[in-house]
């Protein structure tokens, strides 16, 4: 009976060996596990950005452009400015969803002045993709324009880094606007104190980045309602810029303001042209196509009160549009147009900034670059227009270019 016992007893030990090697076992491939998954989540964690703030992830991400240092630009040429610049939407922001090929456009380019390279429109600036387009960029001498628009998506992530927090945009927006862009959009306001820092820190990362030219989209829709922010937030970026020896340009969106205290804050003015479907433009103050007041800027009730004036071909994506327009005309008018605009504008003094990118209305009709909704002039889609833009930039008679880009456009290729 004994022996009986202790038979018994040890199997029960054996057993209670074999479970706890078992579980010690179970234990460890746990933890393993366990440590795998935390090392997975931390790679992917390091790569995620906010959506809001870049719609796709791509490599140049983690590579640290945005700490890249540049040499300091040279000053900038008004002139030069007024005579050679290009609406670049988006460049440095990635709008065009063939970028790498915007890009190639620009080096090929006689353009000087990027106008609208960083776009904010319901996205806050991403500096990392703003650096690593401007490493692709071979042609030396150019201004970067930034675009500090009227639309903020009020649900953004943005870090305020010197403040260790992210900014609250809700806190930016004008009472009653929410929505107005469309879902989780609003007009900001300069009367918000998030916002002014918002504008701040953006500009002075912009500045430290190299560009030089910025534009506040509609400014009447940002203004408070006494028009007084404006000029401590210009002089506070011209501040920040003395100091770090950059010369910049600022300029606004001032529509059918005619205050030439007001207009004078700014080194230039800027609006499109309303362009009609024969390439005409009207005379008068304000544009009859559109309601209300809609400025055309080269007149002398805002041109005689302002220290430069910036046109283009106005864009927001309906068929009306001075860009929509353009795009549905055969291409000898199209390039008859531009000829016809840059020169009366250079006449005046004034700048007429040829088109390089910019929305279109999804069935427009009319030519288009990467896709139906955009405009291009590049050689490699439906316009091409480039021969005769750069021609124009360069002084020269644009009809070879004509000829060329009407027979590819009769040709359909």
């Amino acid at each position: 009976m004994d022996v009986w016992v202790k038979k018994k007893h040890m199997k029960i030990q054996i057993n209670r060996q074999i479970k706890n090697s078992h579980a010690i076992t179970i234990m460890l491939l746990a933890l393993f596990l366990a440590s795998e998954l935390i090392v997975l989540q931390e790679k992917s964690l390091k790569f995620e950005e906010p959506e809001i703030v870049i719609a796709t992830q791509k490599q140049h991400k983690i590579l640290g452009f945005d700490v890249i240092e540049r040499p300091k630009p040279a000053p900038v040429s008004m002139q030069k400015l007024k005579a050679q610049g290009c609406v670049a939407d988006g460049l440095l922001s990635e709008y065009n969803p063939e970028n790498e090929n915007f890009v190639q456009l620009i080096n090929r380019s006689n353009c000087y002045y990027l106008h609208r390279a960083i776009e904010t429109w319901l996205k806050p600036p991403d500096f990392e993709t703003v650096g690593f387009v401007m490493s692709q960029v071979t042609k030396k001498d150019l201004v970067y324009g930034m675009f500090i628009a009227e639309a903020i998506n009020f649900r953004a992530h943005y870090v305020n880094e010197p403040k260790m927090r992210e900014f609250n945009f809700r806190e930016m927006c004008r009472k009653g606007s929410e929505n107005v862009w469309g879902e989780g959009t609003c007009k900001p306001t300069f009367a918000s104190v998030e916002y002014r820092d918002y504008i701040q820190y953006i500009t002075e990362k912009a500045i430290d980045a190299g560009v030089q030219s910025f534009t506040f989209g509609q400014i009447y829709m940002q203004e408070g309602g006494k028009k007084d922010y404006a000029d401590s937030i210009v002089s506070d970026m011209r501040e920040y810029a003395k100091k770090k020896d950059v010369d910049i340009v600022i300029g606004a969106q001032t529509g059918s303001i005619d205050d030439p205290k007001y207009l004078k804050i700014f080194d230039y003015i800027e609006g499109g042209v309303g362009l009609e479907a024969d390439g005409s433009i009207e005379n008068g103050p304000c544009y009859s196509g559109r309601g209300g007041c809609w400025a055309l800027l080269w007149h002398d009730n805002f041109a005689s009160k302002a220290k430069n004036v910036l046109l283009h071909l106005d864009w927001s994506g309906i068929p009306s549009d001075d860009l929509d327009i353009f795009a549905r005309m055969p291409a000898e008018k199209r390039a008859q147009t531009l000829e016809r605009l840059y020169a009366k504008f250079s006449s005046q003094n004034m700048g007429f900034m040829m088109p390089y990118f910019g929305v279109l209305y999804k069935d427009n009709g009319g030519c288009n670059g990467p896709k139906k909704k955009f405009y291009s002039p590049d050689k490699s889609y439906a316009c091409k227009d480039e021969d005769v833009i750069n021609d124009i930039l360069a002084g020269k008679n644009v009809n070879n270019a004509v000829s060329a880009t009407s027979l590819a456009d009769n040709a359909g290729t």
